[in-house]
Order: structure tokens, then sequence, then C-alpha cells
């Protein structure tokens, strides 16, 4: 007998993980990665908690997975970004906004995970910024913008703040941009 399939075609067991991912986001988000368990992520989905640890051996891991879908995320937003030279790094502040709005507790788990110190989260969180740092900064090379190193260190210490200020309920912390 085959694997089970969903609706779609895609393997049960991969929308299961999916389900688990999406639900440890939110469960991270809420409750905090030292409080957040995985009995929590599991009731969420409706699972058993040992069925969680048939995807991911530990809540360090299941976070870690749950932080890199966030940058994979982010990656995917900035790289879909359809605008000229001029208005390339606007397009990208938006789409960012945009993914604060739909994804918010993505951008909780970011913070969170900045202050943790178990190293498999300290190095996909090094990975995740990396990763969105090259991908904004090859954005920005290919629209021909000025001194891209200096542009892309700006925009990515806006999309800090703007992180903090999502965070912290403070939208008046949101960078300010000039008005082309």
């Amino acid at each position: 007998m085959g694997k089970m399939k969903s609706k779609t075609g895609e393997p049960a067991a991969a929308n299961r993980r999916d389900e688990i991912l999406e639900a440890a986001v939110a469960v991270f988000a809420e409750h905090g990665y030292y409080s957040a368990t995985t009995a929590q992520v599991a009731e969420r989905v409706g699972i058993s908690q040992p069925y969680v640890f048939k995807f991911f051996k530990s809540k360090a891991e299941l976070f870690a997975a749950a932080l890199k879908l966030a940058f994979e995320r982010i990656v995917r937003a900035f790289s879909g970004v359809d605008a000229s030279s001029d208005r390339l790094e606007q397009a990208m502040i938006q789409a960012y906004e945009e993914l604060m709005r739909t994804h918010h507790h993505e951008i909780v788990l970011q913070m969170q995970a900045m202050v943790i110190k178990e190293e498999p989260i300290r190095q996909v969180m090094r990975e995740g910024i990396h990763q969105v740092t090259a991908s904004v900064e090859a954005r920005f090379r290919e629209a021909g913008i000025a001194q891209p190193e200096v542009a892309v260190s700006m925009f990515m210490a806006n999309g800090m703040l703007c992180n903090i200020s999502a965070v912290l309920e403070m939208p008046e912390l949101k960078p300010k941009h000039p008005e082309r």
C-alpha cells in the first residue's frame, strides 16, 4: 500500500509536518520558547505529543525549523518583488510590511531567537539573517543601487526596527522613509 495522499496529491505526512510547524510558530510566539511545550503544539494540531517527535527530535529542532520557515518566507517575498530600480527598495519595504501583517508570529520568533543561547537555534538565526541580507544585496546590486552594501545595511537596520515596533506594539517606532 502506498503513502496516503491528501486532496492536493501531496503526501499526508508532509502536510502534517507543515501543520505542526504552523502550530509551533503560533505556540512559540504566544508562550515564548522556554515556556512553550511540544504538548501545546500537538494539542493545537489535534495530534499526540509523541507524533510531534516523529518529525522533530526536540523542542529546539522544532523551533529551529519554524524559524527557518520564517526566513524562507522573507527571502521568497523579497525575490517576488517586481519593481523598477528606482522603486525596488520601497516595494521591498512594502513586501516586508505585508509579511509583518500576515505572519506576525514569525516576526516574534525572530525576536525571540536573538536571545536563545542554544547553538542550533543561533545557527539557524545566523544563516537566516545571512540569507536575507545576501538576497537583498543581490537585488540592490542588480538594480544598480549606489553603494548597495550601505543600502542593505540601512534596509536591514530598518527591518530590525520594524520588528521591535511590531513586537512591542509601538507603531511610532516604525522607521520613517523619504518620499520619492
